[in-house]
């Protein structure tokens, strides 16, 4: 028997889809009314050996204040350096209601990617 999940969870960009060739810092997403929240993350090609990573940070409010959560709020798939064409998840268990994805850049010359955060244990279902 399939369950509904589609009802459950909300949808939040939280990384525009594009050709990135830049360090930057992902659009916020704001948890209130869930209990939980996970990024997916979808890269492309990479150009001129591109060293991308990615990570999670966390605020108090929505414009300012983000950093690190503790290692221990995050559950992560994806390695150091990004690979093209693939998918990843990342899992933030922290109490901020704010976060968002950043992207690292060590070295080469550009990928694409974009990701979207998806929000569940919502306080009020079904999720609009």
């Amino acid at each position: 028997m399939m369950r509904d999940l589609h009802s459950n969870i909300g949808v939040a960009p939280a990384q525009a889809p594009a050709v990135k060739s830049a360090a930057g810092d992902g659009i916020t997403v704001d948890t209130k009314g869930f209990s939980s929240v996970a990024f997916v993350v979808n890269t492309g090609a990479i150009a001129g050996d591109g060293d991308f990573g990615v990570a999670i940070q966390e605020s108090d409010a929505a414009d300012s204040g983000f950093g690190a959560p503790d290692a221990a709020f995050v559950d992560s798939n994806a390695p150091a350096t990004l690979a093209a064409n693939s998918t990843y998840k990342l899992g933030y268990r922290g109490n901020k209601q704010f976060v968002r994805l950043q992207l690292t850049k060590a070295g080469g010359t550009s990928i694409a990617l974009g990701a979207v955060a998806v929000l569940g244990n919502p306080h009020v279902a079904p999720v609009a």
